[in-house]
């Protein structure tokens, strides 16, 4: 038997809706990817300025003024009790 209008109405919205769950899933994957690449790309950027900041006292004095620009209390938190890094001279290494 032929479906009615209705019936026919009431598939294509579940498509519809079902295509639109699709492509939600596929947005927030794409950007929980950017979101993972962005954060990977701070942490390697970060760890090459802390040990750049080891080799060479003008990366050093970048960190610190880094770390004075630093504003908000919870940001400042994660810095309680580290010290940033010095550049190693021979007697100290």
């Amino acid at each position: 038997m032929a479906k009615t209008a209705a019936e026919k109405l009431a598939e294509l919205e579940k498509q519809a809706e079902a295509i639109k769950a699709r492509m939600q899933a596929i947005k927030a994957r794409e950007k929980n990817a950017e979101r993972k690449a962005d954060t990977r790309r701070k942490v390697i950027l970060g760890g090459l300025l802390l040990a750049k900041a080891e080799q060479d006292d003008r990366f050093a004095r970048v960190v610190e003024q880094l770390l004075k620009a630093v504003e908000r209390p919870a940001d400042r938190a994660a810095f309680d009790g580290w010290e940033p890094p010095k550049v190693k001279t021979e007697e100290s290494a």
